[in-house]
């Protein structure tokens, strides 16, 4: 199996560390990002979406527009937008870009975030919602004639296209959640999921549930997880950074918390009862923390703990050939989607793209040469 990598552009440069420096929407920043995720070899960059952050898809065409090969992973949020809108939204992208797009379906994990943007359907009438939606994306991607829907959400009559994707067929969709309502819709309607870096023995009993969902409707996925790799020359280097960053983090939710500010999913926020995520994913990450800040000698959940597992927050610690090999452990089971990014976005980018992608790139291949010569 390939594998692939895929690392994060934000309209502004912000982690749970840094920032935010620059305007809502910096231009610069996000040309400047781009371009080094593609000159580090990485396949894609995600671009999220929140409902107080500039527009994914607007983001995404100023990165795709300095790149030339950098794929774009673009979280949207079904029920905002008509279906048969963002299908030619995306349609129109994949185009402009030669086919370097795919979209990152996102539910929601936090109501009182969702409520911000009018959302007020219950966790289980979301999900119903954005299966229903992606079938009409994909019909509409998929059809040359005219087409008729009658759902529970939506009602379509005569819905067409003149704008498909770049490539026959349809744009690669992912889906994310450790919930059963998350893994029914992933099973029949995306084509890779993602979940949230686990220890070994969660992750792969989260892929197996996944893959057997899938095999009901013979259908195989490709799977991604997703990390803040912190590396340096030296494990204790590494170690020392990651203390670093958690007294950072937790300096910063001080000051928050003396200003009396109140923010849904700034990063470095101190959660509270009301924006603490309701999605499985992060009860689970919430779970794995509190048996300790340390796992599989190099999975680390510091940030974790002081952000309640909001968004992905969890880190391999080591020097570049220790993480290397704690991802071809992951790798193994089967997961050959790695989303990385950094608590320091540029100069960790520069770092991954010289010291870790290609080291688990040759790991990789080492281990298909020999699989093949077993074989």
């Amino acid at each position: 199996m390939p594998v692939e990598f895929i690392g994060y552009v934000s309209a502004r440069e912000q982690t749970e560390i840094v920032g935010p420096f620059g305007p809502a929407v910096d231009p610069v920043y996000i040309e400047s990002s781009a371009l080094l995720h593609e000159r580090g070899d990485f396949d894609r960059v995600l671009v999220a979406f929140h409902s107080n952050s500039p527009d994914s898809l607007l983001v995404a065409q100023h990165a795709a527009s300095v790149t030339t090969r950098l794929g774009l992973l673009i979280a949207h949020r079904p029920g905002f937008a008509s279906p048969t809108l963002a299908a030619r939204q995306f349609a129109t992208l994949d185009n402009l870009t030669n086919g370097r797009v795919a979209m990152h379906v996102i539910t929601g994990g936090n109501d009182l975030e969702l409520q911000a943007d009018g959302d007020r359907l219950t966790k289980a009438e979301r999900y119903a919602r954005a299966a229903e939606y992606i079938r009409i994306v994909r019909r509409e991607w998929e059809s040359s004639t005219p087409f008729d829907h009658t759902g529970k959400f939506y009602r379509l009559h005569g819905a067409n296209s003149t704008v498909l994707p770049h490539a026959s067929g349809s744009i690669p969709i992912y889906f994310g959640g450790a919930s059963e309502e998350a893994i029914a819709v992933t099973a029949e309607q995306a084509d890779g999921y993602a979940l949230w870096g686990e220890p070994l023995d969660e992750a792969a009993q989260l892929v197996n549930r996944v893959r057997t969902a899938a095999g009901k409707y013979g259908r195989t996925l490709r799977f991604s997880i997703s990390f803040r790799p912190i590396i340096a020359d030296t494990e204790k280097q590494a170690w020392e950074r990651a203390a670093d960053i958690e007294a950072t983090l937790r300096s910063r939710q001080e000051h928050e918390r003396e200003k009396g500010g109140i923010a849904l999913d700034r990063p470095g926020t101190r959660p509270t009862p009301e924006t603490l995520p309701t999605n499985e994913g992060s009860r689970r990450l919430q779970a794995i923390s509190s048996r300790g800040a340390r796992h599989d000698e190099r999975l680390w959940t510091g940030v974790v703990q002081a952000t309640g597992g909001r968004w992905n927050s969890t880190s391999l610690v080591g020097t570049p050939d220790q993480v290397a090999e704690s991802l071809l452990r992951y790798y193994r089971l089967g997961i050959e989607t790695f989303l990385i990014r950094g608590f320091d976005p540029i100069a960790d980018t520069v770092l991954y793209g010289r010291e870790l992608i290609p080291r688990v790139k040759a790991l990789v291949a080492q281990e298909e040469r020999c699989g093949a010569s077993v074989a």
